[in-house]
């Protein structure tokens, strides 16, 4: 399968006042033409701004350090401002976390949506990109009279479905999904992984879900990357990842989920907390929180290999291999 996106060794910084936030460190990553991958972790992993990097839309004080975003194989870092603009909801579009931030409350939503067609393809007239939004209202379970109203008269998950319209529009070949359900309940929500699951099959669009909601990944993605602290720490295809976790965090994360066919009356948690990005750890970054955590842990940092058909960074199973 072809490859719409490949990161390469990619470092991001935010220099602050009281030093360097090593906020992605040396990842790399592969998107398939048509494939969803699911992009997990905790809050301040760096889950987010690994996707704003794929739009070259890291805000100051963040700066790219190294590497590079393949897109077709043209390096995004390299594209001049104004064929990024182009190139920005057109070819790769982002769902942002938070609607009413992102949808202007000056303007009514059919002039925003109008303003997102018209921008890319100038040729097409008011008239027809409204017929595109209305379409597009239809697909997102909204009555087309809403749509010309402004973002404050509407509620936060109408917002939010608002925002998957206007991302998905054009149908572009990537869409960046970050926490896209949640301002979503539950029936919505799960309309909303129909609507993506539809989309993906009848365009063969590729799609990056960066959530907390492992259950949303498990409905929605082929494969999965689980990162801590700024890296990769595993990735595969989601049964395998679900079936099979191998590293001690990914482990904690399905622990976590409730379940209520499980015997257990009490939550399982995670003790510790994520490292501190400007001072991380010596070696692996979990260390401190793992479980199995041996000496090597914490002086050298694993690299991310593959074991039983999918991979991890993982001091364990080195040692297992050796062993052997």
């Amino acid at each position: 399968m072809k490859n719409i996106i490949e990161i390469k060794n990619l470092s991001i910084d935010y220099p602050i006042y009281v030093g360097t936030v090593k906020a992605v460190r040396n990842v790399s990553m592969k998107i398939k033409k048509g494939e969803v991958i699911g992009l997990v972790g905790e809050s301040g992993c760096g889950k987010s701004t690994l996707g704003l990097s794929l739009l070259n839309m890291v805000r100051a004080p963040g700066k790219i350090i190294n590497g590079e975003i393949l897109y077709n194989n043209t390096n995004i870092l390299d594209i001049p401002y104004k064929e990024l603009l182009k190139l920005r909801g057109h070819n790769i579009s982002m769902i942002f976390q938070n609607p009413l931030n992102s949808l202007n409350p000056l303007y009514k939503v059919s002039e925003q949506f109008v303003e997102t067609i018209q921008s890319h393809k100038p040729k097409i007239k008011k008239k027809k990109a409204l017929e595109m939004a209305e379409e597009m209202f239809e697909k997102l379970g909204i009555e087309k009279s809403r749509l010309y109203e402004y973002p404050h008269q509407m509620s936060g998950g109408m917002r939010q479905r608002i925002m998957i319209g206007i991302a998905l529009i054009l149908n572009p070949d990537l869409i960046i999904a970050d926490e896209p359900t949640t301002s979503l309940d539950v029936i919505v929500e799960a309309q909303f992984v129909d609507f993506l699951r539809n989309l993906k099959d009848k365009f063969d669009v590729s799609i990056m879900v960066i959530t907390h909601n492992l259950g949303l990944v498990a409905e929605l993605a082929d494969r999965i990357a689980v990162m801590y602290g700024g890296k990769i720490i595993e990735r595969g295809e989601v049964e395998k990842i679900y079936h099979n976790p191998m590293h001690e965090y990914t482990k904690g994360l399905i622990s976590c989920i409730p379940n209520v066919k499980a015997e257990q009356k009490k939550l399982v948690t995670m003790p510790g907390a994520p490292p501190d990005l400007i001072n991380p750890p010596s070696g692996c970054r979990f260390s401190p929180r793992c479980p199995k955590a041996m000496d090597i842990c914490y002086e050298k940092l694993p690299e991310l290999k593959t074991y039983d058909g999918h991979e991890v960074a993982c001091w364990l199973y080195e040692t297992e291999k050796e062993n052997s």
